[in-house]
């Protein structure tokens, strides 16, 4: 890549870590907003679960919508709106004007990220789309370990209202830098919500969009009530507790890097593999969580396949859809982002009814069934895809023997 390139990739790790911070600092911040704000914890969470559901409704819309537009200025404006949107949140005196503020920074997020992958897609050489890519994505996990941590101890420090001042402040860094390092000349697609929307209408994307929601909710389903499983099932001092959240952090940023190189060699053919694996690794915390060294274990190697797939699939729905509806590409950028907020809410729901009904330890084995449905709908795809590429194979050999026979 030259400098330009390197810059930009750069560019495009800050914007995805800035936006990660502004969206999971609120889950550091849940106690002090529902006591300055005088509401129940559970009404605080729902901040949380709205802004999940904003995303996961409004990007793939407002995406399509907004695709025409030539990306530089786009991304500038929606850059724009984010710092608007965190300034709301950060002088909101009332739930009402947070929860609106959330629910817009939701949804400009999404298609911000749409963005950010569609724009590496066209800038990089084919080669480094997967490594970039992966790069990107590294920007959330990041987020996790080093913003949110900062963004809530600002919180605790400050008040929560300036945790959102301090991620208005980094959406200012990200608005300059975008203005610096993104390309002129990357024009939108011109093309109706409607036609857009016809990239649902294939069977195959909706299979595949399933793919990464799985695997992220077999994980998340654990990882939700992990806190409680570290105190409860593995008996670590709640004085501990943050550190091994630090640890899945750590170990998680060389899953979406590994994700990366996955991408570049056929990872299609290989993530069924990857969450089977995923699926083992899981249910093993069931057998491992005996042992406060064995849990870790278990933990750790969870957090190195959690992001395996990331790279893969996004490369996955940028291709198809160049191949097939052309016009819906920049929606299909948005998909992966899309599809893994649906599997953080699906897991979550599924981790609340087994802590509910089950014991704690039987999110271990229930998270690993559904990473079995994921590699099962992989393996699904992996086959219509090899047959896909056989019967083109077929009609350009056909085709090429005709051309021959014509000639002799």
């Amino acid at each position: 890549m030259n400098k330009q390139q390197k810059l930009l990739t750069f560019n495009l790790f800050l914007l995805t870590f800035v936006l990660g911070t502004s969206e999971f600092v609120m889950v550091g911040l849940l106690t002090e907003v529902a006591e300055d704000m005088k509401i129940a914890i559970s009404a605080a969470g729902s901040l949380v679960s709205a802004f999940a559901l904003s995303f996961a409704i409004g990007t793939p819309i407002f995406t399509a919508l907004f695709s025409r537009f030539s990306k530089r200025p786009l991304i500038l404006a929606l850059i724009g709106v984010f710092i608007f949107g965190n300034m709301i949140t950060a002088i909101s005196g009332s739930y009402g004007l947070l929860l609106a503020s959330r629910v817009i920074t939701a949804v400009v997020t999404g298609v911000l990220i749409g963005l950010a992958m569609a724009v590496a897609s066209e800038t990089m050489p084919p080669e480094k789309r997967g490594p970039v890519i992966s790069i990107i994505f590294t920007g959330f996990t990041v987020a996790s370990v080093l913003g949110v941590p900062l963004g809530t101890s600002i919180g605790q420090w400050g008040g929560w209202h300036l945790s959102y001042w301090f991620t208005t402040l980094l959406g200012i860094v990200s608005l300059l830098a975008s203005y610096a390092t993104i390309p002129k000349g990357l024009k939108g697609a011109r093309s109706s919500l409607k036609k857009q929307l016809r990239l649902f209408a294939y069977p195959r994307i909706v299979l595949a969009f399933f793919i990464p929601a799985l695997s992220i909710g077999a994980t998340y389903s654990v990882y939700t009530y992990l806190a409680p499983l570290l105190q409860d099932v593995l008996l670590v001092p709640a004085q501990y507790i943050s550190l091994v959240f630090l640890l899945y952090g750590v170990v998680s940023i060389f899953s979406t890097l590994i994700g990366g190189k996955l991408a570049a060699r056929h990872g299609t053919g290989k993530i069924r593999f990857v969450f089977l694996a995923q699926a083992v690794i899981l249910a093993s915390l069931f057998v491992s969580s005996g042992s406060l060294v064995g849990g870790l274990i278990s933990i750790s190697c969870m957090a190195l396949v959690v992001y395996l797939m990331n790279s893969t699939m996004q490369l996955y729905f940028i291709d198809w859809a160049g191949r097939h509806v052309p016009e819906a590409r920049d929606l299909a950028s948005s998909l992966t982002s899309v599809s893994i907020n649906v599997g953080i809410a699906m897991g979550s729901a599924l981790g609340g009814f087994v802590t509910t009904n089950m014991k704690l330890i039987d999110l271990s084995w229930s998270g690993g069934i559904v990473a079995v449905l994921a590699a099962v709908l992989a393996f699904i795809n992996y086959r219509l895809e090899r047959g896909d590429r056989s019967a083109s194979a077929f009609k350009e050999e056909k085709g090429l023997s005709g051309q021959y026979g014509e000639s002799m």
